[in-house]
């Protein structure tokens, strides 16, 4: 079936900066802002922007993500004539097998799904990136200019440009020079890891990439150099909106604070809804001792303590005489009677127990020091996790 556009989201990717997170989960599969998972943005993008067949290629701790990805039918991604498409590391008949060895060999391996729709273009996206963002404006200007790739660009500090992919223009307004994290960068023109390729010409320089034995088989690092190299046009699409990269612990948890000022995102927009698989839960409950202040609260939670400038996925319990403070709680989590956390970010199905103490406030002028607990940890009562601990569900602690 012909699709003028189809999406290639990579979700792969292990996390390994997540830490007890991303132990025994994929990044993308992370809960964020109390009522999503990470991977609800690009989808939701997507959908919002018309493109309807999506190929998510995974491959680290992929059952819970595609669990949660099922048929797509949150995403309205499960229609007759697209979908959304699971896409893990296969064996071919007579070939070696094994894990994607990068981003543009995961895509190189999947040669025959976007072949199967016969596509003009194809979007490459990350599935660990907060954002809104409409991938037809994105589109239309790559048609337009008659480029091979356009890159999505964003500003970035300039002390920050040298974690990134960084581009220079020319005259013409085309991507003159191009380095992948530079020790030393020339510009603060940012990659956002977001592309649009023209096919027939992506999929000759991934034949040409997978040859050659000295490549990364990296988009940033290979793919994106030798089209420039060859004199390839490339497109420059700048971004002026809301977007993090969230592959740390504290890109992680500031994302998560950015969402208590709607200036920053707006979650609320219903021209661009944001959609989730969410559980079916109870109203939340708030007990007449509660004290809460600029907070997210989803569904299903209890809350007897104080709460303040936090942010809480559903079926989270704070008891009475509890403090949570400038903290993410994400699922399940239950905060016993007298215990405080602050400053930290807390996984799924946690326990924090009577009158611990997890994490504490920075000193003025100083950049908090967070504090992890994994999915299913425990702290015991009394207890004392000091800041900046990481602490995973079986008790190693770093």
């Amino acid at each position: 079936m012909k699709k003028e556009c189809i999406a290639m989201l990579l979700a792969g990717g292990q996390g390994s900066r997540l830490y007890a997170l991303t132990d025994r989960a994929a990044k993308p599969i992370v809960p964020f802002g109390g009522k999503y998972r990470i991977i609800d943005f690009p989808l939701s993008n997507c959908a919002n922007s018309g493109i309807d067949v999506v190929g998510v290629l995974t491959q680290y701790q992929p059952l819970l993500l595609n669990s949660y990805i099922g048929s797509g039918q949150p995403w309205d991604l499960d229609s007759l004539k697209g979908g959304v498409y699971i896409l893990p590391p296969y064996q071919s008949a007579g070939g070696k097998g094994g894990w994607f060895s990068g981003t543009a060999n995961a895509v190189y391996r999947n040669m025959d799904f976007a072949d199967m729709w016969d596509p003009d273009y194809v979007l490459i996206l990350s599935g660990d990136h907060i954002y809104k963002m409409n991938y037809a404006e994105m589109l239309a200007a790559h048609k337009d200019s008659g480029a091979d790739c356009t890159i999505a660009v964003i500003r970035v500090p300039k002390e920050e440009a040298s974690r990134f992919g960084i581009m220079s223009t020319g005259e013409d307004g085309f991507v003159s020079e191009f380095a992948e994290k530079p020790k030393k960068p020339k510009s603060d023109l940012a990659s956002m890891g977001i592309y649009i390729f023209s096919w027939k010409k992506l999929r000759e320089y991934l034949l040409r990439d997978e040859a050659n034995p000295k490549s990364d088989k990296d988009f940033g690092k290979n793919i994106i150099p030798l089209m420039l190299a060859e004199g390839e046009k490339l497109l420059p699409f700048p971004f002026g909106g809301y977007w993090r990269d969230v592959g740390t612990l504290d890109s992680l948890w500031e994302a998560n604070m950015d969402l208590l000022d709607p200036n920053l995102i707006d979650l609320f927009d219903v021209n661009w809804p944001i959609r989730s698989r969410s559980p079916i839960k109870p109203p939340q409950y708030l007990g007449q001792n509660a004290k809460l202040k600029h907070n997210i609260i989803t569904e299903g939670c209890e809350l007897e303590g104080t709460v303040e400038s936090s942010v809480l996925s559903n079926s989270v319990t704070v008891a009475e005489g509890a403090l949570v403070s400038h903290s993410v709680l994400m699922p399940g989590c239950v905060i016993e009677k007298g215990a405080r956390v602050e400053y930290s970010v807390i996984g799924e199905n946690a326990i924090i127990g009577k009158n611990a103490r997890v994490g504490s406030p920075p000193k003025p002028g100083e950049k908090p020091l967070l504090t992890t607990c994994g999915p299913d940890s425990v702290v015991e009562a009394g207890e004392i996790i000091p800041a900046g601990t990481m602490l995973y569900y079986d008790r190693r602690a770093i």
